[in-house]
């Protein structure tokens, strides 16, 4: 896999090597989920710093096998020849001898254990014994421990009260997904259109955009490469799910409810079969694993969060939501079908690319421009309207100034239309801002518009444009700003 951007992420790596507080050491917690990186970015740094580095993968092994293994890996040696370790406390104790910790000149070394979670679950004493360790011995030399993980709930619990190593860490990163702009680098030589198809398709998930042959075009990439039968794309949702799931036959039919475009408990419950009262624990656990996600609308007053009804659930994954609607089996489908699946994709990508890429960069675009300082309003939250009267593409708040920004986005063949932000100004608008105000959320806005269009505006959509006062964004431009690098937190 070609290593991609990661700036920050290198940046904050290298800034633990410079520390000497409150520890000398490193104990660094870095994970994400598969497919992201993690282990690429990891061997980045380490062969940018140029430091000694010991890198063990755990698998799915005993424990007693798991120690062999490190102290092979330690030694340089084959497994045949690497020592027997009863216990991890032995093997810890044994490896800060060998590497000499405790004395003054002892160098700057790196050891990182990827998947740990595989550790800990083949001995629940793994993570205890480490902290044993670290306290009485690691903390104080100059050995950078990174714990590194794929089961994001699993691993962010290792931060908690509950955990052997609550308050051991020295630091953490959540490694995420590419932003689009970086598909720009992924994708060389792909138009702007099929770099916002492919984001919409796969995301900015790193082994994703390299399992893309970028020397072909988007129809053929998704005909010879994501079509291909026993190719990674046609197999990945499953992989993923047993990974973390031991029986996945219900969360499998309440995901394929969600992609099919099912959103309220009601509709997914009548959908997928399952009574809401188990519904709710199997939609807990896919947050969890961040494979679902619960949104409310934007305009939800912060006071209210907790007790409004009208939260719709939406899969988190692009890729996942372009499996569940194009390519997952259905009945009386040939599962190798391709042709049917590539005409499914060719007759409804451009409203999918519409509902999901397009929307999302568009919110992306007003988090970017309020951060510079662009905009009518700094955002405090950013998101969708929704309700029984009205929806909106994009939203953004500002509560203490009472200030909202609304927008529409229109991923068609056509221009915007004047009628399309005539619509949005004298129709949508006033819906939204009477939803606000049976909602709690009061009534004295000041609202500015925002169009986001992939072909542009026609002449006298630009003239009402002008005269309210809103913003105009076209494909190219949402291009272009997204593809300069800029701070998302």
């Amino acid at each position: 896999m070609k290593f991609l951007d990661r700036a920050r992420e290198i940046e904050f790596l290298n800034s633990t090597l410079n520390r000497r507080h409150p520890t000398p050491a490193n104990l660094l917690l870095i994970y994400g989920r598969r497919r992201v990186g993690k282990t690429l970015l990891l061997q980045e740094w380490s062969r940018q710093t140029g430091l000694p580095t010991l890198y063990m993968s755990f698998e799915k092994d005993p424990a007693a096998l798991q120690r062999k293994k490190l102290a092979a890996q330690a030694l340089g040696v084959s497994l045949d020849a690497a020592p027997n370790f009863p216990a991890w406390s032995e093997l810890w104790q044994w490896l800060a001898r060998h590497w000499g910790l405790g004395a003054e000149d002892a160098p700057r070394r790196i050891l990182v254990l990827d998947e740990i979670t595989y550790a800990s679950e083949s001995d629940p004493a793994m993570l205890s014994s480490l902290q044993h360790a670290w306290d009485a011995v690691y903390r104080n030399t100059n050995l950078s421990i990174a714990l590194c993980g794929s089961h994001v709930h699993t691993m962010e619990s290792i931060m908690t009260g509950g955990s052997p190593l609550f308050g051991r860490m020295t630091g953490q990163w959540h490694v995420q997904p590419f932003d689009f702009g970086v598909l720009k680098e992924a994708l060389p030589g792909w138009s702007a259109e099929e770099r916002i198809a492919a984001y919409a398709m796969v995301g900015g998930v790193p082994a994703y955009l390299d399992w893309l042959n970028p020397e072909l075009g988007l129809i053929e990439n998704i005909r010879q490469v994501v079509l291909s039968p026993g190719g990674m794309f046609t197999a990945e949702p499953l992989f993923l799910l047993y990974d973390e799931l031991e029986t996945i036959h219900t969360y499998l039919a309440i995901i394929r409810s969600i992609g099919n475009g099912k959103a309220t408990l009601d509709e997914i419950s009548n959908d997928a079969l399952v009574g809401k009262n188990n519904l709710t624990a199997y939609l807990a656990r896919l947050q969890q694993l961040r494979i679902v996600e619960r949104r409310l609308p934007a305009t939800i007053p912060p006071s209210r969060i907790r007790i409004v009804r009208r939260g719709r659930y939406h899969l988190s994954d692009a890729f996942f939501r372009f499996y569940f609607e194009f390519l997952a089996p259905r009945p009386g489908e040939p599962v190798d079908d391709r042709e049917a699946k590539l005409a499914r994709v060719r007759a409804n990508l451009r409203a999918f690319v519409g509902r999901t890429a397009f929307e999302q960069l568009a919110q992306q675009w007003v988090r970017q421009q309020g951060l510079l300082g662009r905009l009518p309003l700094k955002p405090e939250v950013i998101g969708q309207h929704w309700s029984r009267q009205v929806q909106v593409d994009v939203v953004a708040i500002n509560w203490a100034e009472r200030r909202i920004l609304v927008g529409e986005c229109k991923w068609t063949e056509d221009r915007i239309d004047r009628q399309v932000v005539l619509d949005l100004i004298d129709v949508k608008t006033p819906k939204l801002l009477l939803d606000m105000t049976a909602d709690g959320a009061g009534s004295d806005w000041q609202v500015s518009y925002i169009f986001f269009a992939r072909r542009g505006f026609t002449p006298a959509a630009q003239t009402e444009i002008q005269k309210a006062g809103a913003l105009a964004v076209d494909m190219v431009r949402l291009d272009a700003d997204l593809s300069i690098p800029y701070a998302m937190s």
